[in-house]
């Protein structure tokens, strides 16, 4: 299997079978009294679904070979640590914008702007999950 979106489409489909179902377990409640689970099951709903309609557009476009690039591997694997430790230590905000200027070293260009531009995004949306969700985040 030499196809990259078709092993896209796969390991979504994983991820949300491995997250989606013991989810289950946790207490999905209802949508006026969200139980524990629920969270994480729509969201994993929605990652499942994502890669079904990867794993159908697959057979539909030409195969494209998989390229892994073990360096880049490991620059996402550390800004993601980088965010883990920075928000332990610091705040949530100084670790989104770390994780983002880190992992823009996987891309192919480097841009500045476009990691301002994600990093106000991401910030964007803790805020919206901590105001609008009561999702209790260390963000400052």
């Amino acid at each position: 299997m030499n196809d990259r979106n078709l092993l896209r489409g796969l390991l979504l489909i994983a991820i949300a079978l491995a997250f989606g179902i013991p989810a289950i377990g946790y207490g999905l409640g209802s949508l006026d009294n969200a139980g524990p689970g629920f969270f994480s099951f729509a969201v994993s709903c929605l990652l499942l679904l994502i890669g079904v309609v990867m794993v159908i557009q697959s057979r539909l476009v030409e195969r494209v070979p998989v390229d892994i690039k073990p360096r880049n591997i490991g620059i996402i694997v550390g800004s993601l640590a980088l965010f883990a430790l920075i928000s332990q230590y610091v705040n949530m905000i100084v670790a989104i914008v770390a994780m983002v200027f880190v992992a823009g070293f996987a891309a192919s260009s480097y841009s500045v702007s476009r990691n301002l531009k994600i990093a106000a995004v991401l910030v964007a949306i803790a805020f919206a999950f901590a105001k609008y969700l009561r999702v209790n985040l260390p963000l400052y």
